[in-house]
């Protein structure tokens, strides 16, 4: 078996939800509507993007919306959040759109201001990515690109400061948001294994571990729940400006939801608590 992730924030401002209206989101047209429900035979689809992943159960529900408290040197550092929102694209097809965001607090921000997002697109039938938009502000650093996917050709299309420019790309291959998604969607993570993915990041292919390093319980304001430890080794700077691995807990429950990350950075250890949030009763 063989899937990965890495780990990006982001800040877009929400559409208004719930409206049955036709829109523009990244030069594609699509329908919003009220979430919907995916059955398992529309599921099995996802085993047809070539590396042998079958996705059972779609474990990310419609409509999340996860905020986490980040500390730095284990004082207050920011605020993060990854959310969710079911679309229906043009054509008929459904797609999520994922849009995570990083700030930094005012005291942080005096010293060194962080204002990252990344909005993407996935084809729920097969939880790939379609496009995506990466901005990201650290200190006096700004970048942003855009990324078309095009599955047919194994291709992607990056628009990046002003300049295209095409790169090929393995079949099946994630973007730097999608690929956490996607990993919520196996099942099964045995400890002691690993898995793989490809990964298409700043106009480079990469290719991903992630080892499921062991069950664990942890305890936050929430309580304690029993969780999946998972190491990314990363070869690609992502979240926090982590110059290395990182380390995520998510649920040991069909939702896998994501309630710690950890991560060494240029200045230290930065670490992400969910917040606000109710462990699932099931």
């Amino acid at each position: 078996m063989v899937a990965s992730f890495t780990l990006v924030f982001s800040h877009v401002p929400f559409l208004p939800r719930r409206v049955q209206c036709r829109e523009k989101f990244m030069g594609t047209a699509f329908i919003r509507r009220q979430t919907f429900v995916i059955g398992i035979s529309g599921l099995l689809l996802c085993c047809l993007w070539g590396v042998g992943l079958v996705p059972v159960a779609l474990a990310v529900q419609a409509d999340e919306d996860f905020r986490y408290a980040i500390s730095l040197w284990g004082m207050p550092a920011g605020h993060a959040t990854m959310s969710t929102e079911e679309l229906v694209a043009a054509d008929g097809v459904p797609v999520r759109r994922l849009v995570t965001t990083i700030r930094s607090n005012d005291f942080i921000s005096a010293i060194f201001p962080v204002r990252n997002h990344v909005d993407s697109l996935v084809d729920l039938r097969t939880m790939l990515p379609s496009r995506l938009v990466f901005q990201r502000r650290e200190g006096g650093r700004h970048e942003r690109f855009a990324v078309t996917f095009d599955r047919v050709a194994n291709q992607v299309t990056v628009l990046k400061d002003g300049k295209p420019s095409v790169h090929d790309v393995p079949p099946g291959t994630h973007g730097p948001l999608s690929c956490l998604y996607f990993l919520r969607t196996m099942p099964k993570l045995e400890p002691g294994s690993s898995v793989y993915l490809d990964i298409h990041h700043d106009r480079k292919n990469y290719k991903v571990e992630v080892k499921i390093e062991a069950i664990e319980s942890i305890s936050g304001s929430w309580g304690e729940v029993e969780t999946i430890r998972l190491l990314a080794i990363m070869p690609f700077r992502g979240i926090f400006l982590n110059e290395g691995n990182i380390r995520i807990w998510v649920t040991n429950t069909p939702e896998r939801v994501p309630v710690m990350m950890e991560a060494r950075v240029m200045v230290g250890s930065a670490k992400a608590v969910i917040e606000g949030w109710v462990p699932s009763q099931n």
